[in-house]
């Protein structure tokens, strides 16, 4: 009998007004698609992002339970503590931080195969990536990252993460073309940061598409790593 392959490690960054328990239950049917090769581990953001007073920004997932507890990775508008992935800023607010609950993941929760993020949440992967490129981050070795809806931070201080040298970390680019809050073009962006992507586009919004005929796609990049 074949010894059994033991699942890949992912570490699971949420989208902008989730947390790490409502993007479990998010991705339900991509634990289901992928149960038998990897295992999920969900950490939630540090900042709590506030109650909205204006609704013309939101990233259509919301938190679960009647006390939602909305969390984000960094906040645009520092005044507002808001965010908005069009919002272009010269600084922000709590990045720093939510490297640093990251790196803590990695050491107490750790080790991970590989991260996959969500929106913002993959707007974050991608900058970790570019600090373990770069060497300024000794606790990150992940071997892989999926980023679902992802794009370069419009804020001008985060372009040093992209001005480094390109991402060799293998990475799978996930993006709908119908997706209303990160169109397609703003994940077509981020590709020249990575060295060597592959691409799984499907033709719906913004979600993590986890269909039957998604398996493939997603099989087909994570075996490299088994």
């Amino acid at each position: 009998m074949s010894k059994a392959v033991p699942p890949l490690r992912i570490l699971c960054i949420h989208g902008y007004r989730q947390n790490g328990s409502s993007f479990r239950e998010k991705t339900g049917a991509l634990r289901k698609l992928l149960k038998k090769q990897v295992e999920l581990v969900y950490i939630s953001a540090p900042h709590q992002v506030p109650v909205i007073q204006n609704k013309t920004y939101q990233e259509p997932e919301k938190a679960c339970g009647g006390d939602e507890d909305h969390r984000g990775w960094w906040f645009s508008n520092v005044q507002a503590r808001s965010f908005n992935a069009k919002e272009e800023c010269e600084s922000s607010l709590g990045l720093e931080d939510s490297v640093d609950t990251v790196r803590t993941a990695v050491k107490e929760l750790g080790p991970f195969d590989g991260i996959l993020g969500f929106s913002q949440g993959a707007a974050l992967v991608a900058i970790l990536c570019a600090l373990q490129e770069q060497k300024l981050e000794p606790d990150f070795n992940f071997r892989f990252a999926i980023l679902v809806a992802g794009f370069h931070s419009a804020c001008s201080q985060h372009r040093r993460f992209y001005e480094g040298p390109t991402i060799s970390i293998p990475s799978l680019h996930v993006f709908g073309q119908d997706d209303r809050v990160i169109p397609e073009k703003m994940s077509q962006d981020l590709l020249p940061t990575f060295d060597g992507v592959q691409i799984l586009v499907h033709p719906g919004g913004h979600f993590i598409p986890a269909a039957s005929l998604h398996r493939q796609p997603y099989q087909d990049f994570l075996k490299k790593f088994q």
